[in-house]
């Protein structure tokens, strides 16, 4: 295949999975319990696209529709496609750099550093929370998640170079000691437990624009800074060596895709708490569909990895109701059996 042929198939994956993404949207928009129909609310949202909008006639609907539709449903249905763009594509790079296929955002223990950092806003930083309103808990799980993968990285390097494997291991650890305070704190917290729970399960609930605004500003800039580097990735797939000898400053690569996908992963677990396997299997699941060049395989987990949680977020919300169930036990329960599928896909075709 030549090097147009390539070009026009990777327009076309990421024009499909564009058109996907806008579909579930939609799609996902509609679900809740005020029973909003279909064609309202595809109509409602046409009439807010500027020059189209004012082609379309208002429906019968009532005013409050579409409080509902713009500040609720679609706060949260928005939320969740950047926390999944901005996990998948924190999966890639970290996968990328660690030569490894089972490497997740979480490796680093950025998840349980921000776990904890929201455990003790919720449990002890009371007229500061009162203070800062909704920015409490993601600032503070922010901050604690950035902090241990700035501990991590120090732990990792060796002079001025940065060692994978021992990168790996010092997450590992570092995860596991974090968790193991945020437990006893859960314990510890009396009628806050649930509060914690289910805030470390993942979710999107009580979310809305303040929230997105929050996100935003790091998801654009982490998966921008990944950008940059996507055909650099592809060659060092080959080897650190190979890869400097070619004139990649390996290092400075290093550096900054961890730094990128570290503000991303935090930012995101900062606003919805831990969801599982987004990271982890979205990267895998399009690299054995797509294949492992990154200027495809970015862009497509990333859009991948936001319809896949706007639908299970959908799914979460329908599943139960009128009670909700965390997304990050929807994406549990969907990513483990589908990830032990993809592994016998691989080494057995014929399964």
């Amino acid at each position: 295949m030549n090097q147009h042929n390539r070009s026009l198939q990777r327009r076309a994956i990421v024009f499909s999975l564009l058109v996907a993404l806008g579909l579930a949207i939609i799609l996902c928009t509609t679900i809740g319990p005020a029973g909003i129909a279909f064609t309202d609310v595809l109509a409602m949202l046409v009439r807010r696209i500027p020059l189209i909008g004012s082609l379309i006639p208002r429906g019968e609907w009532p005013a409050n529709y579409e409080v509902i539709i713009f500040q609720m449903r679609l706060a949260r249905v928005v939320l969740a496609a950047l926390v999944g763009a901005g996990l998948a594509a924190s999966g890639v790079v970290l996968q990328g750099l660690l030569v490894n296929p089972m490497a997740d955002p979480y490796i680093l223990g950025i998840s349980q550093g921000a776990a904890l950092g929201a455990t003790v806003a919720m449990l002890s930083l009371g007229g500061t929370i009162i203070a800062l309103g909704i920015y409490a808990v993601p600032l503070a799980a922010f901050l604690c998640g950035l902090a241990t993968s700035i501990i991590v990285y120090h732990l990792a390097r060796v002079g001025n170079r940065m060692q994978m494997s021992t990168l790996l291991l010092a997450g590992i650890a570092a995860g596991l000691f974090l968790s193991s305070i945020t437990s006893y704190l859960m314990i510890s917290s009396g009628q806050n437990a649930h509060q914690i729970l289910f805030w470390l399960v993942g979710g999107f609930a009580g979310r809305g624009w303040d929230h997105v605004k929050i996100l935003l500003p790091y998801i654009f800039t982490g998966y921008f800074l990944m950008h940059l580097y996507a055909r650099q990735m592809n060659i060092i797939l080959l080897g650190e060596e190979p890869a400097q000898h070619l004139g990649i400053d390996v290092e400075k690569m290093k550096k900054v895709l961890l730094a990128a996908a570290t503000l991303t992963t935090a930012a995101a677990v900062s606003v919805s708490g831990v969801i599982a396997f987004v990271g982890l299997i979205i990267p895998h699941a399009v690299r054995i569909l797509a294949g492992p060049d990154h200027r495809v395989l970015l862009p497509a987990s990333a859009l991948t990895g936001a319809v896949f949680l706007v639908l299970a977020d959908a799914l979460a919300r329908v599943v139960a109701a009128p009670e909700e169930i965390p997304v990050g036990i929807i994406t549990a329960l969907c990513g483990g059996p589908f990830f032990i599928y993809l592994l016998r896909k691989r080494n057995h075709p014929d399964f």
